[in-house]
């Protein structure tokens, strides 16, 4: 059997507060996630987010291609950092005339799908496809 004289954490802490600030208040502070009426802790709701928009083949040509015209610019080369070059890439691809009117993606967008071709064309085995 426990003799300890706290039944549960809020009378622990009560006692806490009382003995070591001096201040006799009943008022706790919500902690985490917990939130009261008045605060501007909110959700947010399924219509303030933006539809995703797929890659379409269209789309991935233009990124291949981006990129091969971007890493292969001798003026600039390869002095330069992840993020602008990125940002170039991202640049090149969205002045394509072949994506008029799309939606701009945006540098991250366009990273994250290059490497996920690059991964796939990695583990493409040229010896095992054959055209009849």
């Amino acid at each position: 059997m426990d003799s300890n004289p706290y039944l549960n954490f809020f009378d622990l802490l009560q006692s806490q507060q009382e003995s070591s600030i001096g201040l006799k208040s009943s008022y706790i502070p919500l902690f985490g996630t917990q939130a009261s009426e008045g605060s501007n802790f909110e959700q947010d709701s399924p219509a303030a987010r933006t539809p995703k928009r797929t890659w379409i083949p269209t789309d991935d040509v233009v990124l291949i291609s981006s990129w091969l015209n971007t890493s292969k610019d001798p003026v600039v080369g390869n002095e330069q950092r992840s993020i602008a070059f990125w940002k170039r890439i991202t640049a090149y691809f969205s002045v394509s005339p072949k994506l008029a009117g799309c939606v701009k993606r945006e540098a991250s967008h366009c990273k994250q799908r290059w490497h996920k071709i690059n991964d796939l064309v990695c583990k493409f085995d040229v010896k095992s496809f054959q055209v009849f």
